[in-house]
Order: structure tokens, then sequence, then C-alpha cells
């Protein structure tokens, strides 16, 4: 027997439901994904740092537990939300029920939930704070001054590690919450990636004799990292640099421009994006709550793609610099690998400015 559960939104709105997964409860920052699959990457991704998440699908679960999927170590959401869980999964390679992986991490979960009406909410409102007891809620003092704080300190690598052959193009990636499939993009083309730790200073980066620095995704608000904003600032010019999600607004920030926070995000594996140089449209797996304000670039980079549902910005060039960032993830493990050609114009671009410098 399930033990009842509530779900209370900043504005008074509580959802009823049944537990599963750790039982405890949760105080974080309600946000939704639309991703008809791609669950377990969901919840490995450390850009979830601090949020209870939402799936939009109504079935969650149903191809189990994959660790081999994983985005991370560990699982690092708050705590998750389904209308419908899976108690009988059926896959090849599934090792565990999704209830029991959640178990395992310490995830408080609830199912039974109208995620619909839920979402519903969030699209209309904004995203909003939300607790999940046991018993109803009354500290609605607490929920609002809730704040997702030192997250990228948080998911951040804390020492250095290497994949790759040594004889590679050496990459350095700074780990602001970095997803697995970023390193293994990069290993796949030849890379040596080196995974430094967030607040790893330019100077020891610059030491590792790169021919590329990384910057990955991650959570939180950008402008929260005012070090490591300025450490990339020093980094500018010195080597070819791609950034993704975090790392564009992060460059961003670093470049003079400015990012606000966003009504509720984009978070799934539908969003389509659009090339202004070409007008082709991709479709894209992201998963952030801030965006860059595009009018605070110019005359620093070039606005390379937008949103195709709010036109917000998705990527940009900085071609004095030989740096280009964008928002979506084109790696996308459990989502479209349209834009997996970014990784090969990375490697483009540190391979043209190598082979110049040593004919030099």
């Amino acid at each position: 027997m399930y033990k009842k559960v509530y779900l209370t939104l900043e504005n008074g709105k509580v959802f009823e439901g049944y537990s599963f997964g750790a039982e405890k409860e949760a105080l974080g920052e309600l946000v939704f994904t639309t991703g008809m699959t791609g669950y377990i990457e969901t919840l490995t991704d450390p850009s979830y740092y601090g949020q209870i998440v939402t799936q939009t699908f109504p079935l969650i679960g149903n191809y189990g537990f994959i660790p081999a999927d994983m985005e991370s170590k560990k699982c690092w959401l708050t705590a998750y939300v389904v209308r419908e869980k899976c108690d009988a999964p059926s896959n090849f390679r599934c090792e565990m029920t999704l209830e029991n992986f959640l178990k395992e991490q310490g995830i408080p979960a609830m199912f039974g939930v109208d995620t619909r009406e839920l979402t519903r909410i969030v699209r209309e409102a904004g995203v909003m704070n939300a607790a999940i007891t046991y018993r109803p809620f009354t500290d609605f003092a607490a929920l609002k001054e809730y704040r997702v704080k030192d997250a990228v300190k948080a998911v951040s690598a804390r020492e250095v590690h290497t994949s790759g052959e040594e004889d590679g193009l050496r990459v350095v990636l700074y780990d602001f919450g970095a997803k697995e499939k970023i390193v293994r993009e990069l290993v796949r083309r030849g890379c040596f990636v080196i995974e430094v730790p967030a607040d790893t200073p330019a100077e020891e980066a610059l030491a590792f004799a790169p021919d590329g620095i990384m910057l990955t995704n991650g959570p939180g608000d950008p402008a929260e990292n005012v070090g490591i904003v300025e450490n990339i600032r020093k980094l500018i010019g010195k080597k070819p640099i791609f950034g993704i999600c975090l790392g564009n607004q992060l460059f961003a920030l670093a470049m003079g421009g400015q990012t606000r926070k966003m009504k509720y995000g984009h978070r799934g594996a539908n969003q389509p994006v659009k090339e202004l140089a070409t007008g082709r449209v991709f479709i894209s797996s992201q998963n952030h709550g801030y965006e860059v304000v595009s009018d605070s670039l110019k005359g620093k980079g070039v606005l390379s793609f937008v949103n195709g549902n709010d036109g917000t910005c998705e990527g940009v060039d900085y071609p004095d610099v030989n740096a280009f960032t964008v928002q979506f993830h084109p790696e996308a493990c459990g989502g479209p690998h349209d834009a997996n050609f970014l990784f090969d114009r990375f490697i483009a671009n540190m391979r043209k400015e190598k082979y110049h410098a040593e004919e030099k």
C-alpha cells in the first residue's frame, strides 16, 4: 500500500497522489519536461539540481532503469512527479525498476498526479516553488523563500579526470554539471578530454596545453557564478571554445552580455531551433530556465540560432575570438541528434588553429 502525499504549490494549489521512491519530504523549484522517452537521462542530469521535476508524458518507467544510460553517477533532482509509473518494465537492458532506483538514490517521488493540469498551471503562472509532504503543507513563507543556490559548486567534479587517447586533440572540459554524453562525443572523435572542476583557474587549465576549451551544461542562475565568469574571461581568445547550455550563458556574461530567468524555460527533447545563416530548423533537446538576452550581445557576438517557438537566443558565434556557444544539447542522449555536427565544427576549429600555429 502506497502512502498518500501532497504536492503543494507556492500559489496555494494542492495535488494529492501517492509516494514512491524514498520516503521523505521535499521542497524545490517545480518544473516540467516534455520528453516522451529519456527519463533516465533526465533523472541523472545535474542541470536539474534543486528542482522538482514533472514528466508531461503520462507513463514513466516502462523500460525500467538502465545504468549504462545515466548522464552522471547519481540522481540530482530534488523530487520526481509522474502521472502513472510502470511496475513491470520490459526491456532487455533493464536492470531494475524506476521505483527501486529512486529508493537507492534517496529521491522522493509521487504518482497519481494530474500532470496535465500541473503543467498547464506552470505554463500559465511560470515556474514556482513546491513541496511534497505527507501532511497538508502550511509553511508558505519557507516555500516562497526557497532558492536554488550554489548549484554549480554542488554538482561539479572535485578533481581532474581524463578520458580518451593521449595522442588526440586535447580538450579541457570545465565541469559545471557535465553530462557524460558530451565527453563521449569528444572521445568518439579522437579527443583526449581533461575534465576539471568548475573553479579551476584559467592558468591551470592552459597549463594542460589544450587545443580547445569546452564549457558544459549545469544548473542554477548563471549570474550567480561571478568567479567562474571572470575566469572564463581570461580564457577568451587563448584557445577555441565551445559552450553548451550553461556554458552558453556563462560565456555570454564573460563577453559583457546579460542573462535573465524565463517564465518556465525549455525542458524536453522536442524544441525547434532555427539556424539563422541557413534558415534550417533542427529539433533539439534542452534543459534550462535562463536565457541569454540577445540584444545585450550586439557588437560582441553574432546570433546564430533562435528558438522556433518564442524567438529566444539559442546560440551565438564569436568569430573574433574563435568561439561559439549553443543553448541546446547537440549531444542529446535520449533525444534528437540533429545538431550533432556542432562537435565536428569544434574539432575543425581546434585543428585549424593547432596546425596553423605549427606552420608558423
